[in-house]
């Protein structure tokens, strides 16, 4: 309990500071805690995912207001914006980690995958169109490195030509020139890092090393490619993708898929009788049923007993609007299959009106299952001894772990109600209310004799100015003169009063009744 609620702190914590929304992971049906996923025997690990969770500028903000120079100053001044996120992708990381020896030591780590501009040489964009586009970091940052941040004691710039691409390049006889007919790498690097690897038959990878740069003389590192050049980038051992199937809004299946790809069918063809270890981790918002008893699994393409490939499973069941649910599988096949595909069958529940989101129509998002490989690592390893390389982010990649995978996040499709319905009834119950009121009132406030009173006041009134008139009349005969108004006219005048004692009388029966 007393790490739920340290959760809960945290969250709110890191919401303010990051203006983004994980606050909302503080509600148990938005964290839970794996038992062997990440790491065996871990009682104080909490796990939590916002699939719906958009990304916005002001979120990078923050995080680099915790460097020393922030983005005035070192690397940190070509993360722009507007090229960060045009990306393919972008990760943020921070590490704190508080010990009595060192204290509390922050790291920080932004992975972007970015997109280079095409700038297509003329001379060459008419022979092939497959030429590789030129690019450098003032084309892609719209900026260049120029100084240093102040309290940084190193900064340096790692450029890496990945294994693939090395065995093309040795195929041609190039090795690791980083000038040749091929491509331009300017400017030359200060130091050159070849990877060691055990496995035969396989090439290194080389990194190039960049410190020389100064306010004065800033780099700006790029590769302009002269010739076609085609390679194969590198592939995790296993493809992982997930998917619904089914239609409706009662029921469907979640799958999950793992193919072998490419790179990893000619070392596993090699190994006889090895077998591959997977774990899976997945996990289900509390509003859909899923029926663990219904899991099949298939292997390349056919049905498998379960209890043959499955060598450890655990299930935790969701309770309703308290805890998601949860699956953890360890799943061990041979080397030589190539796909396997696991199936649940799960329920659509239904919700609260409160319980919707303002865009309930699209559909409600079910976090990314992690895919975990414990029999292939990431470690490197190289030429150069720990000492001389001197670098943190190398001998990062010397550390051996684990290959990871995120499958894609699923949206479900739930039933919503129509949520115009209270305004549509709310709407004519007003418009019928406010007519019965209003007739109820005309008739409450109705006097019986306040109609004749008013029609006598009317008629004596007509009586009174009849009089003068008449008089007027009666002494103008005497005075032998005659009245000049037309017959044409005083005939007008009565069919006009006649149709006007009409239309009030018809008014007037309309609003009686």
């Amino acid at each position: 309990m007393e790490i739920d609620a340290t959760w809960k702190d945290l969250t709110h914590a890191l919401s303010g500071l990051f203006c983004a929304s994980i606050n909302f992971l503080e509600s148990s049906t938005s964290y839970f805690a794996p038992s062997w996923a990440f790491r065996s025997n871990v009682s104080n690990l909490r796990y939590g995912a916002l699939p719906r969770e958009a990304v916005c500028t002001e979120n990078l903000t923050p995080w680099l207001k915790l460097l020393p120079c922030r983005d005035k100053a070192g690397l940190a001044s070509l993360l722009d914006r507007p090229s960060i996120y045009k990306g393919y992708y972008h990760s943020q990381r921070l590490q704190l980690t508080s010990t009595k020896s060192t204290g509390m030591v922050l790291k920080q780590t932004l992975t972007v995958v970015l997109k280079p501009d095409v700038q297509r040489n003329s001379a060459h964009s008419s022979l092939d169109n497959s030429i590789q586009p030129s690019w450098s970091v003032s084309s892609m940052f719209k900026k260049n490195v120029t100084g240093l941040c102040v309290p940084a004691k190193t900064s340096r710039i790692f450029f890496e030509l990945e294994t693939n691409m090395v065995v093309e390049l040795e195929k041609l006889g190039y090795g690791d020139s980083w000038s040749n007919s091929i491509f331009d790498l300017s400017p030359n690097p200060v130091r050159v890092f070849k990877e060691s690897n055990p496995l035969p038959g396989r090439s290194n990878s080389i990194i190039y090393e960049y410190i020389n740069y100064s306010e004065h003389e800033p780099l700006d590192l790029g590769m302009k490619w002269k010739l076609p050049f085609i390679w194969s980038c590198s592939q995790s051992p296993f493809h992982a993708s997930r998917f619904l199937m089914g239609s409706g809004n009662e029921r469907g299946s979640i799958a999950i898929s793992l193919q072998s790809t490419e790179s990893n069918k000619e070392f596993l063809a090699k190994s006889h009788g090895c077998t591959v270890q997977v774990l899976i981790f997945q996990v289900v918002p509390w509003y859909v049923k899923v029926y663990y008893h219904t899991l099949q699994v298939f292997i390349d393409g056919k049905p498998q007993s379960a209890s043959d490939v499955i060598e450890k499973i655990q299930v935790s069941p969701s309770e309703d609007k308290l805890f998601p649910g949860t699956l953890e599988l360890m799943l061990r096949y041979p080397c030589s299959v190539q796909s396997v595909a696991l199936t649940l069958d799960f329920d659509k529940g239904f919700l609260h009106i409160d319980e919707y989101p303002p865009d309930a129509n699209q559909g409600f998002d079910i976090p990314s299952a992690l895919v975990t490989f414990p029999n292939f690592h990431s470690s490197r390893s190289y030429v150069e001894d720990n000492l001389s390389i001197n670098s943190p982010l190398l001998l990062k990649f010397q550390e051996k772990n684990v290959v990871r995978s995120y499958t894609e996040a699923l949206l479900v499709p739930l039933t919503t109600p129509d949520f115009s319905m209270p305004y549509n009834v709310i709407t004519f119950t007003c418009t019928v209310l406010a007519l019965y009121f209003g007739s109820l009132l005309n008739v409450l406030r109705r006097r019986v004799g306040e109609e004749e009173r008013l029609l006598n006041s009317k008629g004596n009134t007509t009586r009174i100015r009849l009089i003068p008139l008449l008089l007027s009349k009666f002494s103008s005969k005497l005075k032998g003169r005659t009245d000049g108004t037309p017959k044409s006219s005083s005939l007008l005048g009565s069919k006009f009063l006649f149709i006007l004692v009409v239309v009030l009388a018809v008014l007037w029966h309309y609003i009686a009744n």
